[in-house]
């Protein structure tokens, strides 16, 4: 059986409370070992009806081609979108989860119009005095959660391609700085870059043995 596709459910609810402009906000790059967390909010038009929403899913388990195609369309049709990204410094310095905040909110902040409620990929944003719902598996669950991690995704992807010219060995351009077999063994090697969280295990021990960065 395939995966069954998000829907509309949460945000026809909303408009029957008289929401019109929701956001859907999701973030990637959690588990990453290296670069930012990136987060996106879109804002899909009320009532959209298009033929690409039917491949909609989570942008984890779309191939690449389909989400650079998807996150393109997701972005004509949206009444607004937008991308925020925290580096690894606040990642190291606050942890992940404040870090996820911050890159949401950056997202909210490049918004070309207001949302009048925010719909999120597991967490809840404390400090945007907004009316928000998290959704534990929203990606999978909430259309416009889903097409916020799809723009997340590309954004990220894209950014962790061009680190690949700058920080290379680490095959960045293919782990998008995830711990694959070789991402890990080129830290052996290599010790962490500029890029790398150094509070994340297994970055964290390699340090005491690695002291001069690329």
């Amino acid at each position: 059986m395939g995966i069954s596709p998000p829907t509309f459910k949460e945000e026809r609810l909303l408009a029957r409370r008289g929401y019109q402009f929701i956001a859907g906000l999701d973030e990637v790059g959690r588990g990453s070992l290296a670069g930012p967390v990136a987060a996106a909010a879109v804002i899909l038009p009320p009532g959209l009806k298009a033929g690409w929403l039917d491949e909609v899913r989570d942008s984890k388990v779309l191939t690449p081609a389909v989400r650079l195609r998807l996150s393109k369309q997701i972005q004509r049709s949206a009444l607004a979108f937008g991308v925020g990204m925290a580096p690894p410094e606040v990642i190291d310095t606050f942890g992940i989860v404040p870090a996820t905040r911050q890159a949401m909110q950056q997202a909210l902040q490049s918004l070309s119009r207001s949302p009048q409620f925010l719909l999120i990929d597991a967490l809840t944003l404390p400090a945007v005095r907004l009316p928000q719902k998290g959704i534990i598996h929203g990606d999978s669950l909430c259309v416009s959660i889903a097409c916020a991690s799809i723009v997340a995704k590309v954004a990220r992807d894209r950014l962790m391609t061009e680190m690949d010219r700058s920080y290379p060995g680490y095959g960045l351009a293919r782990n998008k700085g995830y711990g694959t077999k070789f991402h890990l063994c080129s830290l052996e090697q290599l010790g962490p870059c500029p890029i790398h969280r150094r509070s994340f295990a297994p970055v964290r021990g390699l340090l005491n043995h690695h002291t001069t960065l690329i």
